[in-house]
């Protein structure tokens, strides 16, 4: 538990954490490749630690040294069988895309995590993978983790996923690397794509097109129906299998879902300037950018350049007077991990906060639609939430009060936040999950106060 109180400006330059998905991700595909793939700025949190002891337990040498890694690739057959369950701790994404790369090994293995992990939907890439031929099933029978993968000859499919789910997308493209033809996966708007840009820069033959098709009534994987304009050109991401992965040299940019908790303290809080250096600004990742535009925030992107084949820049941020908005729509994959945060910016906003088509909330860590709901209220705020996301009627005070982060990373950033605008203290409980992505988020926090 920390405790916090309202400050009266923050102020300096900084930078945040490398970014979780692609330190996820380097660790992954430098494994899978020919030769050392060198990882800079890797992120030190517990889900991408937990991503390394799971490689190291199928036979890759991984030496870290803080945040720089080396990763010994075997290539895409030098995977071994491991010792024991594969624990990924609450790193959905170590467990989701683990399951495809592992969906096409010729040995044995079980993934798992902790109670919050094993209690998240896995059907949506159950589905997909046994559609491709994979041995995959749910240990309990629930959807869920516990995973148990065997041995088998993965085809290539074409899938049109019901979700923007880089996870889901990322999956099938990592199996579809150990696919008899070639594998497809359309979604019904661009989620981030950082599967598909570091397996270009690793070798990899894949494409990205739009296909032109109208709006239609469909019954999702799970049997509930869509009626949701899918968009008149969803993108699609295409794999052809064959071409040798190659070691890379990856600098990580900062993690732009870590930068917004800065970003939104820099618009929020009275007297503050804040310059955020090396920022991914991925459009797929940067709905926050967007947004905060859109409800007037003093922001602007400074010495913008490509970096590995991502788009980084430096934030520059100030006190603003914010302005109620809606987000929908498209826009909501680029910001999902953001909302609680964007929720924050809301009741500090004057006028109201429509977020909607925002369902995927519902499971990450914990259920974040109602999990801000219940902490903003209890801080005094106007907040409604609803089947796929919450309104918010802004202009109310904030009041200290005890958060329940549900030991999610990202409830407990963004609460802290909120209590440098609240009059009394404030009480962040279990603040300790930050480590997930943040490790010393706190100490940074502190060094901003002016």
């Amino acid at each position: 538990m920390i405790e916090l109180n309202s400050v009266k400006g923050l102020k300096g330059e900084m930078t945040v954490p490398g970014d979780k998905s692609i330190s996820h991700r380097g660790i992954m595909l430098g494994s899978i490749a020919n030769g050392v793939t060198k990882i800079n700025n890797f992120l030190e949190g517990a889900d991408c630690l937990a991503t390394i002891d799971c490689f190291k337990k199928m036979g890759i040498e991984i030496h870290r040294e803080k945040s720089q890694v080396l990763v010994h690739g075997k290539g895409p057959k030098g995977l071994s069988s491991p010792k024991g369950i594969l624990e990924v701790g609450n790193s959905g994404t170590t467990a989701r895309l683990m399951a495809g790369l592992l969906a096409g090994q010729a040995f044995e293995s079980t993934i798992s995590g902790d109670e919050s992990l094993n209690s998240r939907p896995m059907g949506r890439i159950i589905e997909p993978l046994k559609l491709m031929n994979a041995h995959i099933s749910s240990v309990l029978g629930n959807h869920c983790a516990p995973l148990k993968l065997a041995p088998s000859n993965l085809r290539g499919i074409h899938f049109t996923s019901p979700v923007a789910s880089a996870q889901v997308k990322s999956c099938i493209l990592l199996a579809g690397l150990y696919a008899k033809g070639e594998t497809s996966v359309t979604e019904p708007f661009l989620s981030r794509n950082h599967t598909e840009l570091m397996l270009k820069e690793f070798g990899a033959k894949l494409r990205t097109t739009w296909k032109k098709t109208s709006a239609s009534k469909s019954s999702n994987t799970f049997g509930v129906e869509d009626t949701r304009n899918r968009g008149s050109n969803p993108p699609t991401a295409i794999l052809t299998p064959g071409e040798m992965l190659h070691g890379q040299e990856i600098n990580v940019p900062g993690d732009i879902s870590s930068a917004a908790f800065f970003i939104a303290a820099g618009l929020i809080v009275p007297g503050s300037e804040i310059l955020i250096k090396n920022v991914g600004v991925n459009p797929t990742r940067s709905g926050i950018i967007q947004v905060c535009k859109m409800m007037g925030g003093k922001l602007s992107l400074e010495n913008e350049r490509i970096q590995c084949g991502e788009p980084v820049a430096d934030i520059l941020v100030k006190t603003s007077t914010l302005k109620g908005v809606t987000i929908e729509g498209e826009i909501i994959p680029t910001l999902i991990d953001e909302i609680p945060m964007i929720a924050v910016m809301a009741a500090m906003a004057e006028g109201e906060t429509i977020i909607k088509d925002a369902a995927e909330l519902k499971v990450k860590e914990t259920d974040r639609i109602q999990a801000v709901a219940h902490n903003l209220k209890n801080m005094g705020a106007d907040i409604i939430p609803t089947d796929d996301g919450m309104i918010i009627r802004g202009g109310k005070p904030l009041y200290g009060t005890s958060i329940q982060t549900y030991f999610d990373h990202r409830i407990a950033m963004a609460f802290s936040v909120a209590a440098l605008v609240a009059s009394e203290s404030t009480k962040i409980l279990d603040s300790h999950c930050v480590d997930v992505s943040y490790p010393k988020f706190f100490e940074t926090l502190e060094l901003l106060v002016s």
